[in-house]
């Protein structure tokens, strides 16, 4: 696991990069820059048009998003932000490689990719924030927004993504008059490349973690990353010793006391009623939680005063770690990858456009649903007893029956490469002559 792997200073020989700073500028200039360029080789027609609304995008993100999100230190590069932008570019690489051959144009296809992926980003974001509303509240409504945008700490859900990419997709399509199937026939693969990049940056964030594990590929996060935090709240792990309540809104009462333990050695025992930690007086499990897991974090002393009873203090111990999970994020990397390179073997011998989305909506839920089993991080929806993306599993495999029925209906062909490119605008037309 590694959150953060450096951190690019707030200001440039004084000048402040993020916000209304240099970074903005330089984006500004580069924008004009690229939409010169693409009027002298095509035109002010709608493709080149098309880039106003991502270039706008960039910099509200730069202005509003990036300054939000910096610590004192700086902008921090993020281990799960980083594998997303490796995700985006290794997709839109094999997106073009595969579409030329194809004898599809590079650059169409670079807008297509783009106009897949903001949506895609903000569809998993949204459907993240929807499962985990009560995680993002703060104190104020600018708080909560900047929370809300802060997704290069993780925080997004596959389905979600699919869910926004298609619906950029379907815009972009009906604009330039391509083939649906054929199109998410040549991007279906992509996507399962960038989520197996991604899935790496969900190991490197610590999310999308799996449950207890005694194998000998399991691994143990640090003090603070999710998986840590989540069985600190449900009282699978000891915070300096100690158990306490599985229900965070409970009083603190001691559930279990690590045998040889400091806090054992000081006489505390189960069902015994905290009052306060290092001097805060704790009323719920969560309280005494957090505060017995920063003394751990931050060192020195630790001071625990019993209802009823005496005062205890003790040396902090070393910083603790997560009981021992499944790698679920290598695990589906691992899953996203074979898909990959399933639906690429696959695409030549397709007798109909639509077959390699149809695989995908075939194998991928299946594949998600088994993966959810041993995944810990979320619980049952809708008095179901499964997880949301269980639900959508099974959703996209009711789609994807009702899909292949379809195409069976179809008469054999694809609209690649035979498909022929609308014809140019006049604005087109007239540079070209």
């Amino acid at each position: 696991m590694m959150q953060t792997l450096f951190h690019i200073p707030n200001q440039v020989a004084g000048v402040p990069l993020f916000g209304w700073g240099l970074l903005l500028a330089l984006v500004a200039a580069g924008g004009l820059l690229l939409l010169a360029w693409l009027a002298w080789r095509q035109g002010l027609n709608a493709d080149t048009l098309g880039y106003l609304p991502l270039l706008a995008a960039l910099a509200a993100v730069i202005w509003f998003v990036l300054p939000r999100i910096c610590e004192p230190e700086g902008l921090p590069i993020r281990g799960y932000g980083t594998l997303l932008l490796a995700a985006i570019l290794a997709a839109i690489g094999m997106t073009i490689w595969r579409g030329r051959r194809l004898g599809l144009d590079p650059d169409r296809l670079v807008m297509l990719c783009f106009w897949m992926i903001l949506p895609g980003i903000v569809g998993a974001r949204v459907f993240y924030v929807i499962e985990y509303w009560e995680d993002f509240q703060r104190a104020t409504v600018i708080a909560t927004i900047g929370e809300l945008l802060n997704f290069t700490e993780g925080g997004l859900v596959v389905y979600g993504s699919i869910i926004g990419g298609i619906a950029g997709l379907l815009v972009f399509l009906f604009r330039h008059k391509m083939p649906l199937l054929a199109t998410l026939d040549l991007m279906t693969p992509s996507f399962m490349l960038g989520l197996a990049l991604g899935r790496l940056g969900c190991f490197m964030n610590g999310c999308c973690f799996g449950g207890p594990c005694d194998l000998p590929w399991a691994v143990e996060f640090p003090a603070g990353s999710p998986v840590h935090v989540h069985q600190m709240r449900r009282g699978e792990v000891f915070i300096e010793g100690l158990k306490l309540d599985a229900d965070p809104a409970a009083p603190p009462i001691v559930s279990a006391v690590a045998p040889g333990s400091p806090a054992e050695r000081h006489g505390l025992d189960k069902q015994m009623r905290l009052a306060a930690v290092n001097g805060q007086p704790v009323r719920t499990s969560a309280e005494a939680l957090w505060v017995l897991d920063q003394a751990g974090r931050e060192g020195g002393g630790v001071s625990v005063e019993v209802l009823g009873g005496p005062k205890v203090h003790w040396t902090a111990e070393t910083e603790a770690r997560a009981a021992p999970v499944h790698p679920t994020q290598i695990y589906a990397a691992i899953n996203a990858l074979l898909i990959c390179l399933l639906l690429v073997a696959y695409a030549p011998f397709r007798r109909r456009d639509g077959e390699v989305f149809a695989l995908f909506l075939t194998v991928y839920p299946l594949t998600r649903f088994i993966i959810e089993v041993i995944r810990n991080d979320e619980g049952a929806v809708l008095g179901t007893g499964l997880t949301i993306s269980q639900n959508v599993s099974l959703v996209l495999l009711a789609v994807a029956a009702i899909l292949w029925i379809l195409l069976a209906r179809r008469p054999p062909g694809v609209a690649f490469p035979k498909w022929e490119p609308p014809p140019a605008s006049p604005s087109r037309q007239e540079h070209r002559a």
